[in-house]
């Protein structure tokens, strides 16, 4: 065994944990779980004789972890005669913009609906016989309001059709596949799918078994914090929420004019714009992951296809929703030609550089902001990315922006649990609406703030 091999504790305790769960279906099940932490977040916890060995095995599956294979690497592996490869976006054979032209799908699914049409086409064909993707659970029973499951057929498929911002974990997936014959595809973010080709590598059954993994394009992993703070900024005591939509579809409102609908166990219903939640600001870094501070993947690289939001105009302005797709498997890309042929795929062909720009934000964060942040000290296990550490050329506000980000990150899981446990909620939206005005004063000079940062800028 190396001696620079990593535990289940190191990454952990390293902040390095994004709470995937390839590490648990590896394991006995009486061996280990995955568990919550204080933070909201999903971790492995178990036997400690398994927690804290470093193995060579741990270290090459892990998909933060500084010995494991690196986007590159796999999509090298995976897709070695991509047509086109691209610093931002890794090896593809094509791309485009657009929507599910067939009936249902832009309607019920997220964004433009193409995640469904894929994962609905793969099991329409009989190309797969099972979908692990992510559902609704039942948090009276199962103590979480999101889970992944297998669909089998097209109406369990419709139930996980919806944007979720929440931890899950693939454990019992992963281990029902293994238990399971048959062929499967797997949706998730893109740390998920680089933990399941790592997970493929190194265990025969589960090469065999999993054919297609479809990836989402990521900002960042939210905690079950945010769901709460969501519900008390409602009205809704956060225990007796039996549902949340983070994004309800109008195609009268811009698809950027996020609206999150909450349910009660009673049934009753509220909505609210994000714009009007103290922690709806994506980019402010609210109840982010930490591991997600040291990612440089935005587009699920080593999937076989990956699907986004379309944030640039026309696009972004129009309710009905339109996906970014950046296909990389032949099989996939002749699904889509055939498609297109059939009108039942409205999709246009772009360029690297549209995809870029639909995702620039994303970007910076895991470009430049990441080669900052690998600057910076750290205790515990250091990452091993693509990108160089360094800070030269960044303006000290966008430093400062990168600051802030990672400050709010940390402190809002801290300061929400604070409030939770001294029954003083209102602690925390003071606080957080002190640090959306320093955030927005220096991000986008808004406010008194931001005319001060303009004068130093």
């Amino acid at each position: 065994m190396s001696a620079a091999a990593v535990s289940p504790r190191d990454m952990v305790s390293s902040g390095l944990c994004i709470g995937c769960g390839g590490c648990v279906a590896q394991a006995r099940p009486e061996q280990a779980r995955l568990e919550w932490n204080r933070d909201g977040q999903r971790n492995p916890a178990g036997d400690p004789d398994w927690y804290r060995r470093r193995s060579e095995g741990f270290s090459a599956c892990c998909p933060f972890s500084p010995h494991a294979m690196n986007e590159d690497e796999i999509a090298g592996q995976r897709f070695p005669a991509a047509a086109a490869q691209d610093d931002y976006i890794g090896r593809f054979d094509a791309a485009y913009v657009g929507h599910a032209a067939e009936a249902g799908y832009r309607e019920r699914g997220s964004s433009g609906g193409m995640v469904s049409w894929v994962a609905g086409e793969l099991l329409r064909q009989g190309m797969v016989d099972g979908v692990a993707h992510v559902t609704r659970a039942d948090p009276a029973t199962e103590g979480r309001l999101f889970r992944y499951r297998i669909a089998r057929d097209l109406p369990a498929l419709w139930e996980g059709a919806q944007s979720r911002y929440y931890p899950v974990d693939m454990a019992e997936v992963l281990r029902e596949i293994r238990e399971v014959p048959g062929r499967y595809a797997v949706v998730g973010i893109p740390c998920f799918i680089k933990a399941v080709h790592l997970a493929r590598a190194a265990d025969p059954l589960l090469r065999e078994r999993i054919v297609f993994t479809l990836g989402l394009v990521c900002g960042h992993m939210k905690s079950r914090h945010m769901a709460s703070s969501f519900a008390r900024q409602m009205g809704f005591d956060p225990a007796a929420v039996r549902q949340i939509d983070y994004r309800v579809k109008d195609p009268e409102r811009p698809a950027n004019w996020y609206r999150a609908r909450l349910t009660d166990r009673a049934g009753e219903q509220r909505m609210r714009d994000w714009w009007h939640l103290v922690d709806g600001d994506w980019g402010s870094g609210f109840f982010q992951n930490s591991a997600c501070d040291f990612c440089d993947d935005v587009v699920a690289e080593t999937a076989d296809i990956a699907f986004g939001d379309a944030w640039v105009e026309p696009y972004s302005s129009d309710g009905r929703g339109t996906n970014v797709v950046v296909v990389r498997s032949p099989a996939l890309h002749a699904m889509l030609r055939e498609g297109i042929d059939a009108g039942r795929l409205a999709l246009q062909p772009v360029d690297a550089g549209f995809v870029r720009e639909t995702q620039a934000a994303g970007f910076r964060q895991r470009r430049e902001g990441l080669a900052y942040r690998l600057c910076w000290r750290k205790a515990g296990v250091r990452p091993r990315k693509r990108v160089r550490p360094g800070s030269a050329g960044l303006s000290w506000r966008r430093r400062m922006i990168y600051r802030l980000r990672h400050a709010i990150s940390r402190g809002s899981g801290r300061v929400f649990r604070l409030a939770e446990a001294l029954g003083r909620p209102g602690l925390f939206l003071l606080w957080a609406r002190a640090m959306l005005k320093l955030y927005h004063g220096l991000a986008y000079s808004r406010g008194w703030l931001g005319k001060l940062f303009d004068r130093f800028a």
